[in-house]
């Protein structure tokens, strides 16, 4: 299966995606870590470092797919492109396809996090309430396009434990089509 996560910075993607990743032993692909590697390596941030860091984590997949093991991505997927760019992978691969957005409905709590987490990727500027807002100005609504795929919101303002349960709930539900 490839599970995709989506949502602002500092929602709580990534340690949904940790926990699940570890109870179900799935690798785990973020796109953070990969774009701090492109630009620690010397490429300037002011050229399409994301776009390439989703491609990278596009790859990479595409390979523990192929050798039928299931991955989960951890990255915003803000936009209508890059949802479609995994219903694609999934589709190619003949693997079923979870869609996890996450958001977070207190706004205090999502400030607070984003200021305790620090950025662990020394390349990428801070993720800060600024970056959020601009994340939120460029999330595109599920479309016509993506609309229809298998997604479930999730709101990390609720105990992580209830959230990653709702996870293995919509996980365990039949796939359409499939």
């Amino acid at each position: 299966m490839l599970i995709v996560m989506a949502g602002l910075p500092g929602s709580g993607k990534s340690t949904i995606a940790e926990v699940v990743g570890n109870r179900l032993a799935l690798s785990v692909l973020s796109v953070d870590p990969i774009e701090s590697a492109i630009i620690a390596a010397g490429i300037s941030p002011d050229q399409p470092t994301g776009l390439a860091a989703y491609l990278v984590a596009e790859k990479m997949a595409e390979g523990e797919l192929a050798n039928g093991r299931g991955v989960i991505i951890d990255a915003v997927n803000a936009v209508e492109p890059a949802r479609e760019q995994w219903m694609r992978l999934a589709a190619e691969q003949s693997t079923p396809l979870r869609f996890v957005e996450v958001m977070c409905s207190d706004p205090e709590l999502h400030r607070t996090r984003l200021e305790a987490r620090g950025r662990r990727l020394a390349h990428l500027a801070g993720v800060d309430s600024y970056a959020v807002e601009q994340s939120l100005d460029e999330w595109e609504p599920w479309g016509v396009t993506t609309g229809s795929v298998s997604r479930i919101t999730i709101d990390s303002a609720q105990p992580l434990g209830v959230n990653v349960e709702q996870v293995f709930e919509f996980l365990d539900e039949p796939v359409a089509g499939r």
